[in-house]
């Protein structure tokens, strides 16, 4: 049976809806780990969670992080990559990525 393009193109938004919204739970969670764990003074979200329609099935969580101390910064990776089974998160550096990075991140990220 086949299913209607309609019904099918519903279903893809809800779980797309879906998965969105568990992807900012996600992000969120992350947050409050760097900040109460780590001592981050503050956690901005950026990428494509972070754009009304950039989301997709195959989309990531970046986060960008202030005040976590330079010994425990790698340790705060491993923890926030290795937090969430249904998404890969990944953490900049802000001390040491590249200024256009952390420039995007400025303007276009959304503080958590």
């Amino acid at each position: 049976m086949e299913i209607y393009p309609e019904i099918k193109e519903k279903q893809l938004k809800t779980d797309s809806d879906r998965r969105r919204v568990h992807a900012w739970k996600a992000a969120r969670a992350a947050s409050h780990i760097l900040k109460d764990r780590f001592g981050a003074s503050r956690v901005v979200l950026f990428g494509s969670l972070s754009r009304p329609s950039g989301f997709t099935e195959w989309s990531d969580i970046d986060l960008a992080a202030w005040g976590i101390p330079p010994d425990k910064f790698y340790r705060a990776v491993a923890d926030v990559t290795g937090f969430s089974q249904e998404f890969e998160i990944n953490l900049a550096d802000v001390d040491t990525c590249p200024p256009n990075l952390l420039r995007a991140v400025e303007t276009e990220g959304i503080e958590l």
